[in-house]
């Protein structure tokens, strides 16, 4: 070896002066040289003599080009190649620091967050690498380099340059490319095309050994190690350390699979999944799962994706990535979609898989993770198969924020395509249209509705600024107008602001909405609550609630509104708007808000007992949940049930922040109850509450009905008929006001309401 060192000395002097051998290995020497140029340290590594003639210099220089032309941040870059003297070289930076070899073979097993990390690395760098038409042929531990924690491949273009040798010049020299213990199975075969996923196997068992301290395939000799490799499977890396999370098995299973179809498809896929393996819950089996009863064959759930960015404030962006896939991926026809609010039931809980497939009645569900640093966004999903815990589909989309919307459309028809649903309107159909040029009317849009769907004053106030201010960068943005619209409405309906101040801006957002674009069934919903609380049109009412079902069937909040206040409170049709409120908890069954509904629907129809029953599953659900406690606290208190509503409305004071509605509630539950000194107190305070600010006329007039106080209860109704109080929409049948309905006043009230 010291002969091969001096005669490189001389060879190579008029650029590199060399001066000690850094190590060796089968095909090359690596020398520790000065850049005489550049005055900078650099690697010089020599092939062998016996190889350097099987290649010739002609066919290295050649395919060791295309390696030159590798440009990532964790690839080790290749500064110059050469022939000098029968020496065949490339030269690259000197890194201090160890293989990662080094690290096995002095740690055997890495943490898991950091085996992980440096297989994501690695991927990243495959992935470039086999985009670029070059694929490595020889990933091992001794060709990952660890500079400042971080990983760096070596050797690309060797790989390339000694296949292109051909086996036979390669036998003579005792040579082979690719090492057995991490070798696929095909490259193993010597199966002359080899792609990418070939690379991707020798990561996954480079991945096995840093967690589990040992090589999925161990033997006597290398011959030994490769006949494995056809004849047994891979034992799961967990069973190998008792302290690895079960989540990891599918994809190392998947990765390391004998037949290339069956493996990750690009290296951004593999560090896909394992971004989301670490993150969130994957089956640790494979028992078959029997799909539930009322399954239907093609389902899906799109479980929250993962906020991945440093700024916890970006998690309005990843949950409205994910409504927005759940509304690309329910105009597919044949494809049943759990609603939003089951699948967000899950969002910060670990279940398994078959837990959400058994909880939801779904086949597949969809999960990820959404990363943004500035204008830079990383998505990553993954599609897994109910039954078995497999991952049916993964990808990872590193893109700008300018391709977030071809990012969701891709991801839609993808799944569509695995789970082999038809597209109407063919194959070529976009599922998700751009909604906005503007992407940072985009993102203000998507924090609007991460404040609705809190449903209490201030949110609603903040999401109704962040719509205007989205309005205000694209005036033309219709769902951003249809956003509007629904604030409104509901501070409106809730009593936050005053009707007159709020509904006409809600009409008029609604209408926008629509005009520019009719197939929005979110505007025709805000069209329908204010076309009907407030203008006291309930033909429109009725339509336009029918026109956003039939725009979306899937609509939770059209179909709960239609059974509500159409069928039950306007029409009375109390049967049927139990089976369309039956119908929403059927779309929606996680959600505190369909089960809230239904109760309050049951609650009307006088079948007190049932509706006890939803509300307390809707407490469940969300214990913290207003809407719900109401419900509980109304059903116990029709039925007779006063402890039970006492302690119902007590609990919602509280949770509501003593909202209006719930003193007006508990003033009544009081006054039923006997209990008239605290009853006196809840309605003086709704009394003191007018001074500086707003309470509904219909509490004042619903309390003091009960109190039999009918002259004043009229008086009261008068005021919520100027104001156009929303809750003059459930005066026919909400039971409140069954004192009055005897008198000859009640019905000329509901006459000029257009409820007679």
């Amino acid at each position: 070896m010291s002969d091969m060192l001096e005669r490189l000395k001389g060879a190579v002097v008029a650029r590199y002066a060399v001066e000690r051998e850094l190590g060796a290995g089968g095909m090359a020497v690596v020398y520790l040289a000065e850049d005489r140029k550049h005055h900078r340290p650099v690697a010089l590594k020599v092939l062998r003599p016996e190889l350097a003639q099987a290649l010739g210099p002609e066919r290295f220089l050649r395919e060791i080009e295309f390696a030159a032309r590798l440009t990532h941040p964790h690839i080790l870059p290749l500064y110059d190649s050469g022939e000098a003297d029968g020496f065949l070289y490339y030269v690259m930076p000197f890194i201090e620091g160890a293989s990662l070899r080094d690290r096995l073979d002095k740690e055997k097993q890495l943490p898991v967050d950091e085996a992980l990390r440096i297989t994501g690395e690695v991927a990243d760098a495959l992935d470039y690498a086999h985009a670029e038409g070059v694929i490595h042929r020889d990933i091992k531990p001794e060709n990952v380099l660890l500079s400042g924690g971080h990983a760096l491949v070596v050797d690309f273009g060797i790989g390339k340059a000694l296949s292109a040798a051909g086996a036979d010049q390669l036998t003579q020299t005792g040579l082979a490319v690719g090492t057995p213990a991490y070798m696929s199975p095909e490259q193993a075969a010597g199966d002359g095309e080899l792609d990418g996923r070939s690379d991707l196997y020798a990561l996954g068992c480079v991945l096995y050994e840093m967690l589990a301290g040992e090589q999925p395939f161990t033997g006597a000799t290398a011959q030994a190690v490769i006949a494995k490799r056809f004849t047994e499977s891979v034992p799961a890396v967990s069973s190998r350390r008792d302290t690895l999370p079960g989540t990891l098995d599918p994809v190392v299973s998947k990765v390391l699979s004998k037949i290339p179809a069956d493996r990750f498809t690009t290296g951004a896929q593999f560090a896909a999944a394992l971004e989301l393996a670490s993150t969130m819950p994957v089956p640790q089996n494979v028992t078959p799962v029997p799909p539930q009863e009322g399954t239907a064959e093609k389902s899906i759930a799109v479980l929250p994706f993962a906020n991945m960015s440093a700024d916890p404030e970006n998690e309005y962006f990843s949950d409205g990535i994910t409504e927005e896939i759940i509304n690309a991926l329910a105009q597919l026809e044949d494809l049943h979609v759990a609603a939003r609010t089951s699948s967000f039931s899950f969002k910060g809980k670990s279940p398994s898989i078959a837990e959400v497939g058994e909880e939801l009645k779904v086949t597949t569900v969809l999960e990820g993770s959404v990363r943004k640093a500035g204008n830079r966004l990383r998505i990553t999903a993954q599609l897994i198969n109910v039954a078995d815990g497999y991952h049916l589909w993964s990808e990872r989309y590193d893109r700008e924020m300018d391709d977030v919307f071809a990012i969701q459309d891709e991801i839609a028809t993808t799944i569509a395509d695995k789970l082999q649903v038809t597209l109407a309107g063919g194959s070529d159909r976009q599922l998700v249209r751009p909604s906005t040029e503007n992407l940072d009317a985009y993102q203000l849009y998507l924090k609007g509705r991460f404040f609705l769907y809190q449903r209490i004053g201030a949110s609603l106030q903040n999401g109704l600024e962040c719509f205007e201010q989205a309005l205000a960068l694209d005036p033309d943005y219709a769902l951003a107008h249809a956003g509007r619209a629904d604030a409104y409405g509901l501070l409106g309906f809730y009593g936050v602001l005053r009707p007159h101040a709020t509904m006409p801006k809600a009409k008029e957002a609604a209408l926008k909405a629509i005009a520019l674009d009719d197939t929005l069934s979110e505007g025709h919903c805000a069209l329908a609550l204010v076309s009907g609380l407030y203008d006291w049109d309930w033909d429109t009412q009725a339509r336009e609630l029918r026109r956003a079902l039939e725009l979306n069937p899937s609509n939770v909040q059209a179909r709960t509104w239609h059974a509500f206040f159409k069928l039950a409170l306007v029409e009375g049709r109390f049967d049927e708007a139990i089976v369309e409120a039956r119908r929403a908890v059927e779309l929606d069954p996680r959600s505190s808000y369909t089960n809230s509904m239904l109760g309050f629907v049951l609650a009307i129809a006088s079948r007190y007992e049932e509706a006890v029953t939803h509300l307390q599953t809707a407490i469940e659900l969300e214990p913290n949940s207003y809407l719900a406690c109401r419900g509980l606290g109304l059903a116990s208190r029709w039925g007779s049930r006063y402890p039970e509503a006492i302690a119902a409305f007590e609990k919602s004071l509280s949770l509501s922040g003593r909202h209006q509605w719930a003193l007006g509630d508990t003033h009544a539950v009081y006054v039923l109850a006997g209990r008239m000194e605290e009853a006196d107190a809840m309605f003086d305070e709704m009394v003191a509450r007018l001074k500086d600010g707003y309470v509904q006329s219909s509490f004042f007039a619903m309390g003091l009905a009960l109190r039999g106080r009918k002259d004043e209860a009229f008086e009261w109704l008068e005021r919520a008929y100027e104001e156009r109080d929303p809750l003059m929409g459930i005066l026919k049948y909400w039971p409140d006001f069954d004192p009055l309905r005897d008198d000859p006043r009640f019905d000329d009230m509901l006459a000029r309401i257009g409820l007679a």
